[in-house]
């Protein structure tokens, strides 16, 4: 709902800004004191997502009308503005009254420039613009969009700290190119461990090369690994109860290491899944 006119846009522009920089305040304050991450209002950098997700392609879709709580993050000014595009200082003061001037005077206002990553936008161009949308109360505002399409689903990415998961992900994906049904099942909570199942799947892969006496490209050894490996195994665990409340891939990595530090095997047997189930005892 847009704040209430007194009569006198001037003034009523300069209140904007002062509530605005009021709510940034108290809401570092609030962070604080419930000693949150430091990442929850700091604007998400569009590079580092990207990266994280890895980018493939672009292209410019045109005009848009995009919610406001869509846009969570910049290009490049990220340091003007909190996560909520509320002023983290007066520096930005003088152009915020203007364009909040112009906006309660009713006068046309340019759209902003924004990337789209799945269902979120950083902002290209137009800071001041979304800061002062947000402290009038709207619920959305015109954009011009570039569509950015990347490797990995930007699902679940809120907070700064989510792009350290996506990131080791995307790694992993690119060591193990799984695919479909296959890409989506294999997930770890802890991210450290996808790089510790990527080189259990690759030295996996190099011992089925030594065994067929043929050279196997990635995507290959990732459909037998996948295949013939990880589902009858988890399959196994399934049928010994020893998932728990692990991922069904955080239950194979688990057993596959303990495989061979307890046995020094590379072998699934009833000798193997009995010696487990004695040590979950």
């Amino acid at each position: 709902m847009k704040n209430r006119d007194t009569g006198f846009p001037q003034a009523d522009a300069e209140h904007d800004f002062l509530r605005a920089r009021r709510r940034q305040v108290l809401s570092r304050l609030s962070t604080w004191l419930r000693r949150e991450p430091d990442d929850v209002n700091i604007m998400l950098p569009f590079d580092e997502v990207v990266r994280a997700l890895g980018k493939v392609g672009e292209r410019r879709i045109g005009t848009r009308v995009v919610r406001l709580d869509s846009i969570v993050g910049s290009v490049d000014r990220g340091r003007d503005f909190d996560r909520r595009f509320r002023p983290t200082s007066a520096r930005v003061r003088q152009r915020w009254e203007r364009l909040a001037l112009a906006s309660r005077r009713g006068e046309h206002i340019p759209p902003i420039e924004v990337y789209r990553v799945g269902d979120l936008h950083f902002v290209i161009d137009g800071h001041h613009r979304v800061s002062v949308a947000f402290a009038l109360g709207l619920t959305s505002i015109e954009a011009a969009v570039v569509e950015v399409r990347t490797k990995l689903n930007p699902e679940g990415i809120r907070h700064r700290g989510d792009l350290i998961v996506k990131d080791y992900r995307r790694l992993f994906l690119e060591r193990v190119p799984l695919r479909g049904e296959a890409r989506a099942a294999v997930v770890m909570t802890d991210h450290w461990k996808y790089a510790q199942l990527g080189e259990h799947v690759e030295a996996w892969g190099f011992r089925l090369m030594q065994d067929e006496g043929t050279m196997l490209d990635r995507a290959t050894v990732a459909r037998r690994w996948y295949d013939d490996e990880y589902l009858p195994v988890v399959r196994m665990l399934r049928q010994a109860d020893l998932v728990g409340t692990r991922t069904e891939a955080e239950a194979y990595l688990w057993v596959a290491c303990e495989r061979y530090r307890l046995m020094r095997t590379h072998r699934w047997d009833d000798e193997f899944f009995q010696t487990m189930r004695a040590q979950q005892s």
